[in-house]
């Protein structure tokens, strides 16, 4: 057989926690080979982040001129063509992956291979037949859509999140009159409330009695559910979906068990949003002796090596294996921690978890960073909980933008912020400031105390800040 060619790290994988990785690599002076089977620049960029966001917007803008905020604003003529924002869509993301290939892979020392990779042995990748050699391997594939076990779906077909793909077959060019959603996630939230705003009629299935219902404030899901059913949305919770049936001729139909009884649902498209799965599965680990967890994750410690001394893995294919998030940001960091700790003369280091800000880009926007109050609990922190409506912001009363809140979670022996959660406009933004915050260890009266821009979102901090705490916990 053909030598294998000999590079010093091996990534499998060109999304964004391959890219951070590569930078890193070629910054150590490292030889670097890349490989990547679907599109340049993985989830983020080609079905996810980019492409999700900018139809989100679009879905904003022409839901504000249908419905203005303001008295007096009356939009006389809207029009839609779905098709043309398809067409931008494709453009930016275009943009995007010409973009990430000149400044990351338009390298002499980084090598692009295209074809599904699998591991030959624990140094080794095979690529459609070729082999190439890794003092080191990077295992960052991601994950794709995780898909239910639900009679008649393997033969009806279906969307997921992947509709929003650009130069691909699966990509969704025509917008549907009806959709059912199954699932009651973020994916979920986001899509559903961007294609009701375009004019579909949506229904939300979702197996928790409210949305959001893991990992967030009670508040934020029932205030989101009565933004998406204000919005037209139908939405089924405490549901089971039992069978979906689907002729050439004729439209989906779903059926549901809600409350004991069953429901049959009716739509043009059916889209299943019910979460990610690590694309772990078909790369042949085995062979290397990378061990796998039971729920599909590649194991890693916290230095991100897997059970195989040379081959590592971040990304969201490690999944909440270190309690992190399956996000980009996270992907990049991770990545970035783990080149250095495969080439580091001085030990591995593990990345700050404490600080992991996101946010779900519905409207109103919905933010979170560091700890829940039920997880601070769990933690055995005593703790103080200050909240605030949006009505109290003048900003986002101006706006006419008055859904939401911030919630900030602190320590009650020091004032230490341990978390914050923010329902409104901008809410990302403000989140990152909590986050800042957070990192640099501070109390509630750095926020309190701080100089706010009037009128501004900002200022929603300082009211929170400086309010009575609604609950105090001394267990």
């Amino acid at each position: 057989m053909r030598k294998a060619a000999e590079y010093d790290v091996v990534i499998l994988g060109s999304g964004s926690t391959a890219a951070a990785a590569a930078k890193v690599a070629r910054e150590l002076d490292k030889t670097v080979l890349i490989t990547e089977e679907r599109l340049l620049g993985g989830t983020c960029l080609n079905y996810g982040c980019v492409p999700s966001k900018f139809l989100i917007e679009a879905a904003k803008a022409y839901y504000t001129m249908k419905r203005p905020r303001f008295y007096g604003i009356e939009c006389v003529e809207s029009k839609l063509v779905f098709e043309d924002l398809i067409q931008q869509k494709g453009e930016i993301v275009r943009q995007y992956r010409e973009k990430k290939r000149d400044t990351i892979y338009d390298d002499e020392g980084i090598k692009l291979v295209r074809g599904h990779a699998v591991f030959a042995d624990e140094t080794t990748i095979e690529v459609d037949g070729k082999r190439y050699r890794g003092e080191k391997i990077l295992i960052a594939t991601g994950s794709r859509p995780l898909i239910p076990e639900i009679d008649g779906l393997e033969t009806t077909g279906y969307l997921t999140s992947d509709l929003l793909t650009v130069d691909e077959p699966g990509e969704l060019r025509t917008l549907p009159e009806s959709l059912v959603i199954v699932g009651g996630g973020y994916i979920a939230i986001e899509l559903g409330q961007m294609f009701a705003r375009f004019g579909t009629k949506v229904t939300m299935v979702e197996r928790s009695a409210r949305l959001l219902s893991h990992g967030y404030e009670p508040e934020v899901g029932e205030i989101i559910q009565r933004v998406l059913e204000e919005e037209g949305l139908e939405l089924v919770l405490n549901a089971t979906v039992e069978s979906v049936e689907k002729s050439k001729t004729s439209d989906y139909r779903i059926r549901v068990k809600v409350g004991g009884k069953s429901k049959e649902f009716r739509a043009e498209q059916l889209l299943i949003a019910t979460g990610r799965q690590p694309n772990a599965d078909h790369i042949h680990t085995e062979r290397a002796g990378v061990k796998i967890a039971k729920d599909g994750y590649v194991e890693v410690d916290e230095h991100f090596r897997t059970s195989t001394e040379n081959i590592y893995a971040c990304g969201d294919v490690i999944g909440p294996e270190l309690g992190n998030q399956m996000a980009t940001p996270v992907g990049v960091m991770d990545a970035k921690t783990a080149i250095h700790n495969a080439f580091s003369e001085i030990g591995g280091q593990t990345p700050d978890r404490r600080v992991v800000p996101r946010a779900i880009f519905s409207e109103p926007e919905i933010a979170t960073v560091g700890l829940t109050a039920e997880k601070a609990r769990s933690r055995g922190y005593s703790i103080q909980i200050r909240s605030i409506p949006l009505t109290w912001v003048p900003r986002a009363v101006m706006m006419q933008h008055t859904d939401g809140l911030v919630k900030i979670i602190s320590d009650a022996e020091n004032d230490e912020l341990l978390g914050a959660t923010i329902v409104g406009p901008s809410a990302g933004d403000l989140a990152q400031q909590i986050a800042l915050g957070m990192r640099l260890n501070a109390r509630l009266s750095d926020f309190s105390d701080s100089l706010y821009v009037y009128p501004s979102l900002s200022e929603s901090l300082k009211f929170a800040a400086r309010t009575s705490p609604d609950e105090e916990d001394d267990s």
